[in-house]
């Protein structure tokens, strides 16, 4: 299969931007001014572009259901991360738990429906999350995953165990000699 037949899927918060810290939980930002692309990921997604990677990313957004963010604000921060990285597209789920849609991540139609409609293979694909949501996800459309922890391993549980994990996109290493093949270094956690 072609290279552009193969895709990451990445989460947003968190693994593209920082995650505002709030009484020790991980909250997106509510505006587009606290939006801080994390260090090492315009390199990083350079890198998987470079190697053939269609870039998607994939992010549930609760706060649009409960009422406590626009989704026109959320659009801007997107349009603001489209044309500062090279992404291919960004997928939002809106819903919340209680909505029981197929789309939000542990369910994994964010990806097969990005999949379906750019004739990706999953199983030549990678699910780059730091939420147990997010790899849960990947597993289930059947991506390899990969966990990012963030500082101090926060959001590590049980349910991202046997999944790679990573501190930050910017260990991300390719080898494009071989097109199938990527090498992910591991920081030590």
């Amino acid at each position: 299969m072609p290279q552009n037949h193969r895709a990451v899927f990445l989460d947003r918060d968190g693994v593209i931007n920082r995650a505002t810290v709030r009484d020790g939980r991980p909250y997106p930002p509510e505006h587009i001014a606290e939006l801080e692309i994390l260090p090492g990921v315009p390199g990083a997604l350079a890198r998987l572009r470079a190697a053939g990677f269609r870039l998607i990313v994939v992010t549930n957004q609760p706060d649009v259901a409960r009422g406590t963010q626009r989704r026109e604000v959320i659009d801007a921060m997107h349009a603001h991360l489209m044309a500062v990285l090279p992404l291919d597209e960004i997928r939002v789920c809106p819903h919340d738990d209680a909505d029981q849609c197929v789309c939000r991540k542990p369910r994994p139609g964010l990806l097969e429906d990005a999949a379906g409609e750019a004739g990706l293979c999953l199983a030549d694909s990678v699910m780059v999350g730091d939420r147990w949501r997010d790899v849960e996800a990947g597993r289930l459309a059947g991506c390899r995953t990969v966990f990012a922890l963030a500082r101090g391993g926060r959001g590590l549980d049980s349910a991202a165990s046997g999944h790679r994990k990573l501190k930050s996109l910017h260990p991300l290493q390719f080898r494009a000699a071989t097109p199938t093949f990527f090498k992910i270094r591991v920081e030590v956690v």
